[in-house]
């Protein structure tokens, strides 16, 4: 696919962010098991997603990306995965309804397991220890044996995901994501709260419509999207020796692909144009996303885009601005103008996550919900006043009830996070939260296809 690219072609460049194996023999022995095992997504099927994108490019559907920060060993369970993927059919639902357009579904699930750190090392009452890096390097404890880098931890984490997206294709397919079951997908946590009773109320006039499209013949038999649907996995290509064992020459295109997930993204920390990251993945035909926090300039955006994206194909590449609630009128129109200025072809998502982490009081690292909220709003009004298409947002988010960003309808407070903060690493999202915004994010889109009309009414 690129000139001068191999599968091992990063290992000439400068790694960020590499843990550091004590046992280089062990390392080189799981990656070399790791390159034998089945890959767990398929070409084909990442070809699927790039073209689905590529409808979220042209303006003609919209991306909703989301789940766990870092997923954990611990809390592996058929009940998590069952719980994070109804939110997600939740969301779609909502913003279906309001966008009046498709919604392309990839969970940061099914691998979502490495973590990007600011520090390579953590103290604790005078103890230096390497820093928690996500359960497929190494464990939580604050202990030199959890924390050091241990390559079988790899395997593990093959496993899992193994697990996880098989689980995630029953759902998909197997009858669970039919429309119909639309009030079913209500967790149960949820019911009497502000955004489950307008939920209830949608999926009430979706039941009605089902009803009537059932009268005029058009049945879960007859037209099969209405049974089931697409759901995609993603996680950042981190650790690079894992991704490079999963990755496999397609034998109906001779490209190459990263079967560990659908689309892989680049950090922020990691999106250096000559570094190891860059390199691995602009040569693999998996569609990517690169984080953009308010460091990256211009011209170094334009010169990443035509690395990731040489060929300018709509849907390749997801460009997910990070910025801060503050901070996206200052950094994203100037990036905005440049993609424009130079017709390349990206999706703009917004990640209001990262950019409004805070340490509460109590010591909690935490998310104020109306941070989040105002910096999606101010997402959404940059691409109204630049003429451009707001394309996706991307969430840490959980089907659980947990407690770790504080505010949102049922009004989490800095006293609350200690009672159900569950996270491995960055603050999530709970089901209600994540609902409550999926219809904020649904005004957004209203509002956008309604300038849309407005605009092609007076052509």
């Amino acid at each position: 696919m690129s000139a001068n690219w191999s599968p091992t072609s990063w290992r000439t460049k400068k790694v960020e962010q590499a843990p550091v194996y004590p046992d280089r023999d062990r390392l080189a022995d799981v990656e070399t098991r790791l390159r034998k095992y089945p890959p767990l997504v398929f070409a084909g099927e990442a070809r699927n997603l790039t073209r689905a994108l590529g409808e979220v490019a042209e303006g003609n559907a919209f991306l909703l990306q989301g789940g766990d920060c870092a997923e954990s060993f611990a809390e592996f369970h058929a009940d998590n995965i069952r719980d994070t993927f109804r939110v997600l059919l939740q969301m779609a639902v909502v913003l279906t309804f309001a966008a009046a357009r498709p919604v392309v579904k990839v969970g940061r699930i099914g691998g979502q397991f490495a973590k990007p750190r600011s520090s390579g090392t953590e103290i604790q009452n005078g103890v230096e220890l390497p820093s928690y890096r996500g359960d497929i390097i190494n464990g939580m404890n604050f202990d030199a044996a959890s924390r050091t880098p241990d390559p079988e931890r790899m395997v593990h984490a093959y496993t899992q995901a193994a697990a996880t997206v098989n689980l995630l294709r029953a759902f998909a397919t197997g009858g669970y994501a039919d429309l119909h079951n639309v009030h079913r997908w209500t967790l149960g946590f949820i019911s009497g709260s502000p955004a489950g009773d307008r939920y209830r109320a949608l999926a009430d006039r979706i039941s009605e419509t089902l009803s009537f499209m059932e009268a005029c013949g058009i049945t879960p038999e007859s037209t099969p999207q209405l049974r089931a649907t697409d759901v995609y996995t993603s996680h950042e290509a981190l650790l690079l020796g894992f991704e490079q064992a999963l990755t496999r020459v397609d034998s109906t295109t001779g490209d190459w692909y990263d079967t560990s997930a659908h689309m892989l993204w680049i950090g922020d920390r990691t999106r250096q144009l000559d570094g190891a990251h860059v390199e691995f993945c602009r040569g693999v035909g998996n569609p990517l996303g690169m984080k953009c926090g308010p460091s990256i300039k211009s011209d170094d955006l334009l010169r990443l885009i035509d690395a990731l994206n040489p060929a300018n194909v709509p849907g390749r590449l997801t460009l997910i601005a990070r910025f801060g609630a503050d901070a996206v009128g200052e950094h994203l129109p100037r990036l905005i103008r440049a993609v424009e200025r130079e017709g390349r072809k990206v999706i703009w998502s917004c990640d209001p996550m990262h950019g409004n982490t805070i340490k509460a009081g109590n010591g909690f690292k935490t998310r104020p919900f109306e941070r989040i909220v105002k910096e999606l709003q101010n997402f959404f009004a940059v691409h109204r006043a630049e003429g451009t298409h707001a394309g996706g947002v991307h969430f840490e988010m959980t089907g659980q009830n947990v407690t770790e960003c504080t505010g949102g309808a049922m009004a989490i407070t800095e006293g609350d996070l200690s009672s159900r903060y569950h996270t491995h690493c960055d603050p999530r999202l709970n089901a209600n939260q994540a609902l409550e915004l999926a219809f904020l994010i649904a005004e957004g889109l209203k509002a956008e296809r309604d300038i849309s009309a407005k605009f092609r009414a007076a052509e």
